[in-house]
């Protein structure tokens, strides 16, 4: 939290376990790299160790301490070093000494994959065995931290195959004690808990041992609770569902930060294109723009390669470097930032959050993310406007009650008291919102309908709906279109003060919607509701284009406010591209500075008094930019 870290991440393959120590932290030095997560142990061991069940890699050289090695090279040159464990598989031989320690289908077989046998979280292995396995490890090495790859149990393999559910005895009784019944078919809500808790109920236990051995170590992992660094991951798929998400960074990064703002956040990007395909890069521009994107929102720049640096494709090594050596270059600028948005959006809900999110990258409007609301016990944090894409949680009811301003969206039942509910709706097809007030929605002054699709939440109307549903009707042929149209009072918006407060309930799934199709009737109802939920007024102001990314953050002990400008232009549809050059940016930001200077261009900005605002021109932006004020 208070150096900066630029990371890179070498999945070693066993056949590594001979590589070049010397080597590979000269390039990690030239990078320029501070920090490397490398193979320590797990599935083999990467060092001479001495336990039983732990073997040694074959390609190990006899009398070499490769991870040894490079710790010392890394040390020599002040580049931290994380060892990487995989606690998730073990060799037939462990099996056939101790199969209690594996993952037991419903049939009692076991879960193989290339040759290797998939551990159970609730059995002896991880429970017991690799506590001895890290306890070697962390006496023998003085490492900076310990990072877990599939930690728990993994629902498939590699491949993609299911792997059902474990019925391992631990898993068994340990159900049976909590739940009173055997394990299901299916996952539930139960199971799901269930492994939850095993997952952390490890992570404590080897969270503790690393700090009881390494008080300085960090314990990283896929998990928010018990850990030191949360990791995530940008990636891709061959097989993953289009669109392809191009805010990926800026979302883990900005999910991690804001809903445990006291832990570190590495989010990396992978630069091969999927797991069967670890040897060809993704497009270097989509690179690039992750590692701005993990800058621009708190974290580091981060890179994962498989194996060495020696790379049988360099793209994407050589599309990382400019960002790794811009942040050494202006690294003071990436130290303990913290968010300075107003607007909070609620993480979770799928394709509405998506939807939420880019609607709300795209108004330029500043915000944070968090999947949890100790923001209003834990740490408390003052949100001019809270957004909940996927409906009106119960836990907001003091936050609205005190004041608080809160916009929510989807057609689940609302916990927070806004009327009665009618009837829920599940088929839409061809059903539409009508507007009727153009004064509250000046987007939509062309406007007249909004298409619904999806379910629909019914409400008794509370006054005069600002948008009333128009059922579902013949949609053809031609001759035929909407010809049995009806007009109705049930509203689309319910609009309410409430306590203190004032709600925004849209009774449908509109952040969806703006995801999948675009609409800008739903984007101007989404943008308009938002201005008219703000209480002073947007924070900031600018005729950036939509593809432009703006993130407001600060750096309290520093006493400045960093805004990052991030260049999608690129982007198209499965493709990334050199971004397009973009001229004459202005902007207003609510605050008062006396000094704007733009990092990238290395020139100062003229501030211009505007009311509450700061008015600056950026004269242009290529792939990224960060204006400093003071």
């Amino acid at each position: 939290m208070e150096e900066p870290v630029r990371l890179i991440q070498t999945n070693l393959r066993e056949t590594d376990s001979g590589l070049d120590a010397a080597k590979l932290v000269r390039e990690l030095e030239g990078f320029p790299a501070n920090a490397l997560l490398i193979g320590l142990g797990g599935i083999v061991a990467h060092y001479p160790t001495e336990l039983e069940f732990h073997p040694r890699s074959p390609h190990l050289p006899a009398g070499r301490d490769m991870f040894g090695e490079v710790l010392q090279e890394a040390r020599a040159r002040r580049i931290r070093v994380i060892g990487r464990f995989d606690l998730s598989k073990a060799h037939k031989p462990i099996y056939d000494a101790h199969p209690e320690w594996f993952f037991k289908k419903a049939n009692g077989e076991p879960v193989v994959y290339n040759g290797l046998y998939s551990t159970c979280i609730n059995a002896g292995y991880y429970r017991d065995y690799a506590l001895k396995i890290l306890t070697e490890a962390l006496e023998r090495y003085e490492v900076d931290g310990l990072f877990f790859n599939m930690f728990g149990n993994p629902r498939s393999d590699y491949s993609g195959n299911p792997t059902g559910l474990c019925h391992c005895d631990g898993c068994r009784r340990r159900f049976r004690d909590r739940f009173g019944r055997d394990i299901p078919e299916q996952p539930d809500r139960d199971y799901n808990r269930f492994m939850e808790d095993a997952r952390e109920e490890v992570a404590k236990t080897i969270g503790d041992l690393i700090h009881k051995i390494r008080p300085k170590a960090a314990f990283c992992t896929y998990l928010h609770e018990y850990v030191d660094g949360i990791m995530s991951e940008s990636n891709t798929a061959v097989d993953r569902a289009l669109p392809l998400w191009p805010y990926s960074a800026s979302d883990n990064v900005s999910r991690a930060r804001n809903s445990q703002p006291d832990k570190m956040a590495f989010n990396l990007a992978i630069g091969f294109v999927d797991i069967p395909y670890r040897f060809v890069t993704v497009p270097g521009q989509e690179i690039a723009l992750r590692q701005y994107q993990n800058m621009a929102h708190g974290a580091g720049p981060a890179f994962v390669a498989l194996g060495t640096l020696d790379q049988q494709d360099r793209g994407g090594l050589l599309a990382a470097k400019p960002a790794f050596q811009w942040h050494k270059d202006h690294q003071d600028l990436y130290v303990s930032q913290q968010c300075a948005a107003r607007v909070l959006l609620l993480a979770g809900g799928g394709n509405s959050y998506r939807g939420f999110f880019r609607l709300l990258s795209e108004q330029h409007i500043p915000f944070a993310v968090s999947q949890n609301l100790d923001w209003m016990k834990e740490r408390p944090r003052d949100f001019d406007l809270v957004i909940a894409p996927g409906g009106l949680p119960a836990g907001l009811e003091a936050y609205i009650q005190n004041g608080g301003r809160v916009l929510a969206a989807g057609a689940a039942e609302p916990a927070v008291a806004l009327g009665k509910v009618v009837k829920r709706w599940s088929e839409t097809r061809s059903s539409y919102f009508r507007v009727h007030d153009h004064t509250m929605f000046p987007s939509l002054k062309n406007t007249q309908l909004v298409f619904l699709d999806g379910d629909y939440l019914e409400m008794e109307p509370a006054g005069k709906p600002l948008l009333t549903l128009i059922p579902p009707s013949m949609y053809g042929p031609p001759e035929k279109v909407h010809i049995d149209w009806k007009e109705t009072t049930k509203p689309g918006l319910i609009l309410k003060d409430h306590g203190k407060g004032r709600i925004a309930f849209l009774p449908w799934d509109i952040g969806g919607l703006y995801y999948r199709h675009s609409s800008p009737g739903h984007a101007g109802i989404l943008a308009d509701l938002i201005d008219h939920l703000l209480p002073k007024g947007r924070q900031l102001r600018t005729n950036a284009h939509p593809l432009v990314e703006m993130t407001l953050m600060t750096q309290p002990e520093r006493g400045r406010t960093l805004l990052h400008f991030i260049n999608l232009s690129g982007h198209s549809q499965t493709a990334y591209f050199p971004a397009l050059e973009i001229r004459d940016l202005e902007v207003e930001l609510k605050g008062k500075f006396k000094r704007a200077r733009a990092t990238r261009l290395e020139q100062d900005l003229p501030l211009t008094p505007a009311g509450e605002y700061q008015k600056f021109k950026l004269p242009n932006l290529e792939s990224y930019e960060v204006v400093v004020l003071e």
